[in-house]
């Protein structure tokens, strides 16, 4: 089964964030989370999946010269692509306002960029969700900021907390791409990667 091979190597998430974690518990990989630390910007000429792909390639190249035979390294960036610009993560309540007034009644895009890394070969993909929001009251918006902190999120939300619940009406392409990680995509990627 290609969980048990890939359970043969040694995989590592470069990522601090809780959902990829369990989304890739989920699918069965044992692995283990290592950081390093690194900046976030990107060349302003980029757009969209552009910005995602070169983000999680560049954290990837991070670990290029001490990766060792039999280890592939995942790395991911998840971008929130709204009006041709990013809304990354908000730096404070008013942010996140700003944010969240930006996404409600509007139609986003959900990117994340995903790169694999062995010793011999690299892969960068992306995949898009779009997300579309009901309009979203002030008040509404307050309290999910209030009681959800969302300040380590792409967007100023996240979708299985109580604001997608209540404002998200559509979404055209993976879910769990909006929480972090697209792995449907992820596992047919790795299964030809080790090939």
């Amino acid at each position: 089964m290609i969980v048990d091979n890939l359970n043969n190597y040694r995989i590592i998430l470069a990522s601090r964030s809780p959902r990829r974690q369990q989304l890739l518990r989920e699918l069965g990989l044992n692995f283990e989370v290592v950081i390093r630390e690194f900046n976030e910007s990107f060349p302003d000429d980029l757009t969209g999946e552009e910005i995602a792909r070169y983000i999680a390639h560049e954290k990837a190249i991070l670990f290029k010269k001490e990766i060792t035979d039999n280890e592939i390294v995942i790395t991911a960036d998840t971008i929130v692509w709204c009006n041709k610009k990013v809304l990354g993560k908000p730096a404070d309540h008013e942010d996140a306002t700003r944010i969240l007034k930006e996404i409600s009644g509007n139609t986003h895009e959900v990117i994340t960029g995903v790169t694999l890394l062995s010793k011999s070969k690299e892969l960068t993909f992306s995949e898009s969700t779009k997300v579309t929001f009901e309009s979203i009251a002030e008040d509404e918006i307050s309290y999910y900021i209030e009681k959800y902190k969302p300040y380590d999120k792409a967007g100023a939300y996240g979708i299985q907390e109580w604001i997608g619940i209540i404002a998200c009406s559509h979404i055209d392409g993976s879910y769990f791409n909006v929480v972090g990680l697209p792995v449907q995509r992820l596992y047919k990627e790795l299964q030809n990667f080790i090939m």
